[in-house]
């Protein structure tokens, strides 16, 4: 068997010993806290400034654009085109072209022809009665002589509808067709028009200035022409409207002759 061993005793608290009597205790280490942080004085902002935060950088994923840009490729693929598209434009192509050379070559022949406009003109004219059965309805004789002109040089003219109206003032009071015919460059056609007017209704003022001017000797008719013409040149033709108007002034009847003209053509 062990012996038993008595405890020691340890020191009291209360008891110091003599050494601690002695020597002084030292003072307590004091704590180090950190630096409080230093804020940046704040910068004033306008009303009128917008502000914009800095965003990361987008760090760019090289497999998903590799995967999208494969993906796109695999989507548009080229596609046949069909022949009718490609016939269609051919036509189109040839068409345009002929246009072209159409437009160039008219405008080749009329710089070099220089077409002209036809002329009409009365060289002549009579006036063998005026007389009225009422006094608001009147009868006229009246005969002109037309003069046709084609002034060109290399240019057939051929009148395909010719009309011809006699016109007191406003008022119309005659009327006369004429027969189509066809002139030659440089030629000249001479065509008598006879204009009868029976019982033709006058208002009170025509009928009125009509009767002074035949008691004064000085009648004033009017003459309006439409003409349809068409010109050629070897295979190239070409129609269009002219209008011509001529004033005339006429002594009295029954001997009334042309004293003074003016006539003007144009389409």
């Amino acid at each position: 068997m062990l012996p038993l061993l008595a405890p020691s005793k340890s020191p009291s608290p209360s008891s110091p010993s003599p050494s601690s009597s002695l020597s002084p205790r030292p003072p307590p280490t004091p704590l180090l806290l950190p630096p409080p942080p230093q804020r940046r004085p704040a910068t004033p902002v306008s009303v009128n400034q917008v502000v914009i935060s800095k965003q990361a950088p987008k760090i760019p994923n090289f497999h998903t654009d590799k995967v999208a840009k494969e993906s796109i490729f695999v989507q548009v693929q080229p596609r046949r085109t069909n022949p009718l598209v490609w016939c269609g434009a051919i036509v189109c192509l040839i068409f345009s072209l002929v246009l072209i050379l159409f437009g160039i070559a008219t405008l080749i022949v009329y710089l070099v022809v220089k077409p002209k406009t036809p002329l009409f003109d009365t060289p002549n004219a009579s006036l063998t009665a005026i007389y009225f059965d009422t006094p608001e309805y009147f009868n006229g004789d009246f005969t002109f002589l037309a003069n046709f002109s084609n002034p060109n040089r290399k240019i057939d003219i051929r009148f395909e509808y010719l009309d011809i109206e006699l016109y007191f003032a406003d008022r119309l009071i005659s009327t006369q067709f004429l027969q189509p015919f066809t002139q030659r460059p440089k030629e000249t056609r001479l065509e008598a028009v006879h204009l009868i007017s029976s019982l033709v209704y006058l208002p009170q003022n025509h009928a009125v200035a009509l009767r002074t001017q035949v008691q004064s000797n000085r009648v004033n008719y009017n003459i309006r022409g439409t003409f349809k013409v068409k010109a050629s040149l070897g295979m190239i033709h070409f129609t269009y409207w002219l209008h011509s108007r001529c004033q005339l002034q006429m002594t009295g009847p029954p001997t009334g002759a042309l004293v003074a003209r003016s006539c003007r053509t144009k389409r």
